[in-house]
């Protein structure tokens, strides 16, 4: 089972993305702002980061500047969660450390490919089950 941070101003959306999450078998926390996922993050580092590019104050980058800045071995994998397929977007993120993306709205299937991508599969959660 991994452990996921959402971080998303919707309230909605950290919803549906924990409930789409706790059905794959892991576990979420969740974080309206950029801030609050960097304390988060260097308190409890998680092993998935579902990252909102649109977020109110700091940003996206900001965030991930922040947790480059935490002196922690493990590192999670931070996939962008936009609403628009902006390339640039893209570009810019994944040079500040995201390495997956996915695009709102989305659904079950969209999050367990991404997992999966990132190597965390349902299977990792089943074995922690049983």
């Amino acid at each position: 089972m991994a452990t996921c941070l959402i971080v998303d101003d919707s309230e909605v959306i950290r919803l549906i993305t924990r409930k789409i999450l706790e059905n794959l078998g892991h576990s979420a926390v969740e974080a309206p702002t950029a801030e609050e996922a960097v304390e988060l993050c260097d308190a409890d580092m998680p092993d998935v980061v579902f990252l909102d590019w649109d977020l109110p104050s700091l940003g996206a980058l900001d965030f991930l500047k922040g947790l480059s800045e935490i002196k922690k071995p493990q590192r999670p994998a931070v996939v962008l969660c936009a609403t628009e397929n902006d390339g640039q977007q893209f570009a810019l993120a994944r040079a500040a450390g995201a390495r997956y993306h996915i695009l709102k709205p989305y659904e079950l299937s969209t999050i367990r490919a991404v997992l999966e991508q990132a190597g965390v599969g349902e299977e990792q959660a089943e074995a922690a089950v049983s």
